[in-house]
């Protein structure tokens, strides 16, 4: 009901010219998936709270860390259902673009939801088989990936962009653009979900780096301002602005009820979605390597988990980091949670802004 709700009126509300400007229905795209998250949080949390739907917490893990057990997880639905609503309200149903990011959105959600549910509902601590949990967001990602691959009609479409080089585009072709493009969405999926590890630490970086990729997506959508900046022109890519419009009401409406001490947890069912969903709209706007820069929060996360596992089996036992990820290895080394997530908010920050910079440092 809610969704045909959505559809109707978004297209109802779309014959005044005034809202068809994508600057606006971006801002109101925030503010409506801010309100879902508001109304419905304490409803959906209450849900997970009588289905006894609460996190697990691993033995090894800081101490502090056992008073979180029991907390609701899978709490990412809740902004599912935000911005899937809002993009159906405000976005323009009309565009490939904006079907492609909800559907990838949709899809690496649904996998999450499984992993979790088998984890809390059925207690098996394994959840999802790695192997099948990488094998499923591996087909969503690489399906995208064809898809954008195929309906590509430019060029420019498919080159990897270099940033603060305004002249350096390398030539992909089909089968280099698929392969990028399904690292990027499957990769960024995987980053967000071994950072959704504190209160709060990995939900604002997300808002923020979509903030960012808001402003890239309306600039590529933008012909002239495209031209003006140097950064390839990609019809219909402002549409996605929108999308991460709903992304940071969506996530802000979130940390409402996720910052410390969080009465709620995303689960995968909202990381994997939300690494997803920065991923394939950074692949649309091209900026890849931008993604990489401002997302460094997320690579760091996934690298200590890297180089921790890599080290262990090449020495025996022997460890880089007090505990991976990397947010762990700070809280054994004494800093408190709340002293880890906000000094990693700062540090996104920077790089966001950053990133931001590419687009006139060229």
């Amino acid at each position: 009901m809610l969704l045909e709700l959505a559809l109707w009126l978004g297209q109802d509300i779309r014959a005044f010219n005034v809202f068809g400007y994508i600057t606006l229905r971006t801002v109101l795209a925030a503010m409506t998936a801010l309100v879902i998250s508001f109304i419905f949080g304490p409803a959906v949390i209450r849900w997970l709270t009588t289905k006894k739907i609460g996190q697990a917490v691993r033995d090894d893990g800081p101490k502090s860390h056992l008073t979180k057990a029991g907390t609701p997880t899978m709490g990412g639905a809740l902004i599912l259902i935000a911005i899937g609503s809002t993009v159906l309200l405000w976005g323009d149903l009309r565009n490939h673009y904006v079907w492609a990011t909800l559907l990838v959105t949709l899809g690496f959600g649904a996998v999450g939801w499984v992993d979790d549910w088998r984890k809390v509902v059925h207690r098996d601590p394994k959840g999802l088989p790695s192997r099948w949990k990488y094998l499923w967001t591996s087909l969503i990602a690489l399906a995208a990936a064809l898809f954008l691959g195929l309906t590509a009609t430019e060029p420019a479409q498919t080159e990897l962009i270099v940033p603060f080089f305004k002249e350096v585009a390398i030539p992909l072709g089909l089968a280099g653009f698929v392969a990028l493009t399904y690292f990027v969405i499957n990769g960024t999926s995987h980053a967000v979900n071994l950072t959704d590890g504190l209160d709060g630490l990995a939900i604002m970086p997300t808002v923020m780096v979509a903030g960012a990729l808001a402003i890239f997506a309306y600039v590529a959508g933008h012909a002239g301002f495209a031209n003006y900046l140097g950064v390839p022109y990609i019809a219909g890519a402002g549409e996605l602005a929108v999308f991460c419009g709903a992304i940071c009401g969506a996530g802000l409406g979130f940390l409402w009820f996720n910052v410390y001490p969080a009465e709620v947890f995303m689960g995968d069912v909202g990381a994997l979605a939300l690494g997803a969903a920065l991923g394939i709209i950074a692949v649309v706007v091209r900026q890849e390597i931008v993604l990489f820069i401002m997302g460094g929060l997320f690579v760091a996360e996934t690298l200590s988990v890297m180089a921790q596992v890599l080290y262990f089996r090449a020495t025996g036992g022997k460890r880089i980091f007090r505990m991976a990820p990397l947010h762990h290895h700070y809280e054994l080394g004494g800093w408190k949670e709340t002293q880890v997530v906000v000094r990693f908010w700062i540090i996104t920050i920077m790089l966001v802004l950053f990133g931001l910079s590419t687009l006139k440092l060229r």
